[in-house]
């Protein structure tokens, strides 16, 4: 692990496991992302790699209070669920393996680290740690911003991954739905984990 600030995860550091040790590679990803409204209560997210080949998909509900979204890999087998938890200013969501909503099969809680700020700042605890009322330290932590839907990634002082949209934002683009994301996983990192986590960022970002 890095031992100094605002370091980088890099190659030889240990995996960083959330979802499962299948989604972990011993090298830089760049993945691209691409997100639109399918119909007026559902969004679909795909991810690619750089050779257009589909590696994740999810699906869920674009409106709506206690929204749910599904991950699936290529061939259609749920990975996991994101269930957004109750109405309030701090948003929550709880991400269990497969279709499950059983507490021995959370893998990890994320919740708005503010409800009042320009910056969008979410913290996530791990099943082992995911009593966010009493816990004061959060496994991972994820900023960035209202006006261009990037953000970082970091394990205490550590980037583990970056994402970005990839072309010149619009609100046209914006409001119909439709952009692209570009991902960049660090070696060793959970792609799956950081792909859950863009979607409810850009859940919180671009509130549809």
């Amino acid at each position: 692990m890095p031992k100094n600030k605002k370091t980088e995860w890099q190659v030889g550091d240990p995996p960083i496991s959330v979802v499962s040790d299948q989604f972990c590679n011993p090298y830089p990803m760049e993945l691209m992302v691409k997100r639109k409204v399918k119909n007026l209560s559902k969004d679909h997210y795909e991810v690619l790699d750089p050779s257009g080949n589909l590696l994740l998909q999810i699906d869920g509900q674009a409106w709506g209070f206690n929204r749910k979204r599904v991950m699936r890999d290529p061939a259609g087998f749920i990975v996991l669920t994101m269930r957004q938890k109750g109405i309030s200013l701090k948003r929550k969501w709880e991400v269990h393996g497969g279709e499950s909503k059983e507490r021995e099969d959370l893998l990890f809680t994320v919740q708005q680290s503010s409800a009042m700020s320009l910056k969008t700042s979410v913290d996530v605890f791990l099943a082992e740690n995911n009593n966010v009322k009493k816990s004061s330290t959060c496994d991972f932590h994820a900023s960035g911003g209202y006006s261009n839907i990037s953000f970082k990634v970091f394990k205490s002082d550590a980037l583990i991954a970056g994402v970005g949209v990839t072309h010149k934002f619009t609100w046209g683009s914006f409001c119909k739905g439709k952009y692209n994301f570009r991902v960049s996983v660090n070696p060793e990192v959970d792609y799956a984990f950081i792909i859950a986590l863009l979607v409810m960022v850009d859940d919180i970002e671009n509130l549809f």
